[in-house]
Order: structure tokens, then sequence, then C-alpha cells
């Protein structure tokens, strides 16, 4: 595997595509930055796992828990990219849309997750995202290489 440059711009289609002009990740020497990552299917691009909209954007069913499986899977999508494993996270930021409802699931979740690996967390509520997803992750990384 040949060295990467010192500011490699990283995106994979194992991932959904941005919402925004942006990459999934960047490298800057041993750290790996990536945007913010959230549980879209990479494959289609638009659904969202645990979710389901009538044609006038309301709820017709949520399911948290299939979001939050989704995003740590594009999180290791993009990782996995970027020649990085999940055990080299060491920054975690978690965007949630409803902190009092979704917060207590989402530890239960994580600590699954990250039962050996424990990088510092931050957990946020706003408003809303960029699309009608309950979660986002935006991560810090470093590289073995």
């Amino acid at each position: 595997m040949s060295k990467q440059p010192e500011n490699h711009i990283i995106t994979t289609s194992q991932a959904p595509i941005p919402v925004g002009t942006y990459p999934h990740a960047r490298r800057a020497g041993n750290l790996l930055f990536l945007s913010g990552i959230g549980p879209r299917d990479a494959a289609t691009g638009t659904d969202i796992p645990g979710l389901t909209l009538d044609k006038n954007g309301n709820f017709i069913s949520f399911d948290f828990e299939a979001q939050c499986h989704s995003v740590f899977k594009n999180v290791k999508a993009v990782l996995e990219a970027s020649g990085a494993r999940w055990e080299n996270l060491i920054d975690v930021t978690v965007f949630l849309v409803n902190m009092q409802r979704d917060f207590t699931t989402f530890n239960r979740i994580y600590a699954q997750y990250f039962a050996s690996n424990q990088p510092c967390r931050t957990t946020v509520e706003v408003n809303c995202l960029p699309t009608p997803i309950a979660i986002e992750l935006k991560c810090i990384a470093y590289l073995d290489n």
C-alpha cells in the first residue's frame, strides 16, 4: 500500500453520498477527520433505515435503533476506505435531534460497539439535521501508517 498524501481526500461508495460539497473524510498527517455521517442507506443514498414517511413527510414508522446501527455501519465503511479500523477512533461527536427520547437507547447501543475501544465523546441535541435523520456522527481517528 502506497503512502497517502498529507491532505488526502477520501470518498467511498460504501457510505451514503454526502448531501453537500465535502468528502467522507480527509487525512491530515496521522489524523483522519470524518465529515458528519448519518444513517442513510449507501446503496440508495436516500433511504433511511428505520424510517418510513408519508407523501407529506410525516412519520409513518420510526426505529431509532435501526438508525444507530446504520450510522455505525456507515462510519465503519468510511474508516475502512481510509485505511483505518474501528479501534482507531479517538473522538466522536454525536448529534441527536431528540435527546430526551433517544439518549438512553443510544448509550446502550454505543456501549455494544465501543466495549473495548472508548474514544472521547460529546453528545449534543440539535434542532434538525439536513435530511430527516435522527442521528449523525462526526469522528476523528488516527492512522497507523
